[in-house]
């Protein structure tokens, strides 16, 4: 083959090559935008209303109104990766199984305390095949362990955007390899273990009652005032609860990580995201 063959032929195999991550289409930006925003707002609302206990009281049912929102845009999310080409056949198939083995681990760490080996899976998952596969991965584990084990409440919606946000930055982290990656995503870990519990949390500070005054949601007060109070009540009912996590996501990438990336990444490009399947005539080698 001389060289005008081989320029020839170089586009061709560009265009073929296997993918390990399922890319994001404006679309689903777009719906995971509405839904980081309609999140925010559900967990965040505390800071952010001005009124008395009445305007308090207005939000206590906000958790169905929310779950109501989040599923049908979740599954907008997901038509839309795969009407796009971002998500194929394989790549849900390859979300079902892992969505699957995180329920598992949830169910093994539910109830011990602190220990929640689920961020050990998502987190690499979101790092190999991408922020939307994360994201939605994050929801789905969440969402079916709660149906597993009768977890269905006023919690289950700010879990799965809780967890469903890890998988997202994940996807989003800075490229790197070897040892620096494990260590980035020990470090992610960590942090994200911690952000997940003072987010949780929120869903339900408003309501708790019977406290000192120091740690309880005062309706119509500052901002300022109310955040110090919330990381007073933080700190003194959920940091030893989360401090466990924290540490269970970060020993086990430690140990098993570097292996877990590599089976992972091994298996995406084994599926070849992105790469239709050819059929060849009869008698062709």
């Amino acid at each position: 083959m001389n060289l005008t063959d081989a320029q020839a032929l170089a586009p061709e195999r560009k265009s073929t090559r296997p993918r390990t991550q399922a890319p994001m289409g404006m679309r689903s930006r777009i719906l995971l935008a509405a839904i980081t925003v309609i999140g925010l707002a559900a967990f965040l609302w505390p800071f952010l209303i001005q009124g008395s206990g009445t305007a308090t009281a207005d939000h206590a049912a906000d958790a169905p109104f929310v779950f109501a929102l989040l599923i049908p845009l979740l599954l907008a999310v997901l038509v839309s990766e795969v009407s796009s080409g971002s998500l194929d056949a394989k790549a849900i198939a390859y979300m079902g199984v892992l969505a699957a083995a995180g329920t598992a681990l949830r169910l093994a760490g539910a109830g011990v305390s602190g220990f929640e080996a689920t961020f050990f899976l998502l987190i690499p998952a979101g790092r190999v095949f991408g922020k939307s596969f994360g994201f939605v991965l994050g929801c789905i584990t969440i969402l079916v362990s709660a149906l597993l084990t009768g977890g269905m409440g006023p919690w289950l919606p700010f879990q799965m955007l809780g967890a469903a946000w890890i998988g997202f930055g994940a996807g989003s982290l800075p490229a790197m390899r070897g040892r620096a990656e494990i260590w980035m995503l020990t470090l992610y870990g960590v942090i994200a273990g911690l952000l997940y519990g003072v987010l949780l949390n929120l869903w339900f500070w408003p309501w708790v009652s019977g406290l000192d005054g120091g740690v309880t949601y005062v309706a119509g007060d500052p901002a300022g005032e109310n955040l110090a109070r919330y990381l007073a009540f933080y700190v003194a009912t959920s940091l030893g609860w989360d401090i466990p996590r924290a540490i269970t996501n970060a020993v086990l990438m430690l140990i098993a990580g570097a292996p877990l990336l590599r089976a992972l990444r091994r298996s995406s490009r084994r599926g070849s995201f992105g790469v239709p399947g050819e059929f060849a005539a009869s008698g062709q080698s």
